[in-house]
C-alpha cells in the first residue's frame, strides 16, 4: 500500500469526521475554519466558529459588516490580523469574484491572509481538488517520516518538506487526504509523546526506526523571551463610563479597543493631561497582568483613575470613547484588557 492508501485507510476509521465546518463543507465555512485554525487549536476554534457564523452566516454578510463587529466576534482568539485580513478578503471576493471564494490556487493566494498552504487547504477541502498543504501538523509528520534533523524553522527544511509533500500527494480523495494529514499530526503524531503504535506510517517512519520521534522535528535554540512593561489607565468619567482608545491597524491588537497606555514610570497625571487633554485623579487600586505573545512577554500595570470633576468633555477625543459596561460587549477587546476589566468588576463587588 502506498503512503496515501495507508493514511486514508486510517482516516476512514480514526479521523475526525464531525468537525462543525465539515457539515456542510461549503467554501465559506472551510475558509473561515482554516483562518481560525492558524496558530490555534481545534478545541479553541469550535466555539468561536459557531459564534462567528451566527453573526456572519455568509461571505457577503461578512463583507458588509463594520470591522468593529468582526473584531468583537474575534476578540480573545488572538492574532487579530487574521480577522482584519478575513474582512478585507471578503470584500475582495464581493468586488472581484461575485461574492464567492475563487476555486483556483492562483486566485486564492491573492486574497489577504491566504498563503500557499491555506489556499491549498481551501482548494482541497472545499473543492475536493488535489493540493499540497504544509501546516504545522503536516510539517511534523513529514519531518519524522523522513527522519530529517535539519531545524524545522530553517528555509531549506521547509523547501524539502514542500517537495516531499508534493511527491506524496494522491490524485483522488483530495479533501479526505488533506484532513487525514492534519488529523494524524493532531491526534497521533503529536508534538510530545507521539502514539507511534497507532500510526499507519509506523513501518516506514525513519524517526520511529531510529528512536528519534521525540527529538524530531528539531528546532533551532530559542532566544530568551524579551519582557516589555507598560502602564494602562482604568479611567472613568463622572458617569462611571470607562475610557477606551482604538489601537492603530498595525501592531499588536490592531484595530481593537484598549485602555490608554503609557510607558512604565511615566507620571500618569501629566501624561493624561498631555496625551488625553484630561485632568485626572488617581485611585489607590492597581491591577497587574502578564500576557505572553509569541515573541515577548508583556507585563501590564493598570491604575484606576477618574476624570477630575472640573474637567468635563463636550465630546470624546479623536480615537477615544467613554463606554458604559453594557456596550463593552459590542467592542473588540484584547484578551488581557478583558481580563483586567473582569478583575475590576470583581473588585467592585461589596
Amino acid at each position: 500500500m502506498t503512503f496515501s492508501d495507508r493514511l486514508l485507510e486510517w482516516f476512514d476509521k480514526h479521523g475526525r469526521h464531525d468537525l462543525p465546518w465539515q457539515h456542510p463543507r461549503t467554501p465559506y465555512r472551510v475558509w473561515l475554519s482554516e483562518v481560525m485554525l492558524q496558530q490555534t487549536q481545534v478545541a479553541t476554534v469550535i466555539g468561536y466558529f459557531a459564534r462567528f457564523l451566527e453573526r456572519f452566516p455568509d461571505l457577503p454578510t461578512l463583507a458588509e459588516a463594520p470591522l468593529d463587529d468582526v473584531l468583537a466576534r474575534w476578540a480573545g482568539l488572538g492574532y487579530y490580523s487574521r480577522a482584519r485580513n478575513l474582512h478585507r478578503a471578503a470584500q475582495v471576493c464581493v468586488a472581484n469574484f461575485g461574492g464567492t471564494l475563487p476555486d483556483s490556487l492562483e486566485a486564492l493566494v491573492t486574497l489577504p491572509g491566504v498563503g500557499r498552504s491555506t489556499a491549498a487547504a481551501i482548494l482541497s477541502q472545499a473543492f475536493d481538488r488535489p493540493a499540497t498543504i504544509l501546516d504545522g501538523n503536516v510539517k511534523r509528520v513529514l519531518a519524522r517520516y523522513s527522519g530529517n534533523t535539519t531545524p524545522i524553522n530553517e528555509r531549506s527544511m521547509e523547501q524539502r518538506l514542500w517537495a516531499l509533500a508534493d511527491s506524496l500527494l494522491p490524485e483522488h480523495r483530495a479533501a479526505d487526504y488533506s484532513q487525514a494529514m492534519m488529523d494524524l499530526g493532531a491526534t497521533v503524531c503529536t508534538p510530545r509523546k507521539p502514539v507511534c503504535t497507532m500510526c499507519p506510517l509506523e513501518q516506514d517512519c525513519v524517526a520511529r526506526s531510529k528512536g528519534l520521534q521525540e527529538s524530531i522535528p528539531v528546532r533551532a535554540p530559542k532566544r530568551a523571551v524579551p519582557v516589555r512593561e507598560i502602564q494602562m489607565l482604568l479611567l472613568r468619567d463622572q458617569d462611571g463610563a470607562l475610557l477606551l482608545q482604538r489601537r492603530p491597524e498595525q501592531g499588536i491588537w490592531g484595530g481593537l479597543y484598549s485602555l490608554p497606555e503609557f510607558p512604565i514610570g511615566a507620571d500618569l497625571i501629566s501624561a493624561a493631561r498631555t496625551s488625553l487633554g484630561l485632568d485626572i485623579e488617581l485611585g489607590e487600586r492597581m491591577h497587574s497582568l502578564d500576557h505572553r505573545f509569541t515573541h515577548f512577554l508583556l507585563q501590564i500595570t493598570a491604575r484606576e483613575a477618574r476624570v477630575a470633576a472640573r474637567n468635563r468633555l463636550s465630546e470624546p477625543l479623536p480615537g477615544h470613547q467613554f463606554v458604559h459596561g453594557a456596550a463593552l460587549t459590542r467592542l473588540g477587546l484584547p484578551k488581557p484588557v478583558a481580563m483586567l476589566l473582569e478583575s475590576l468588576n470583581h473588585s467592585e463587588v461589596p
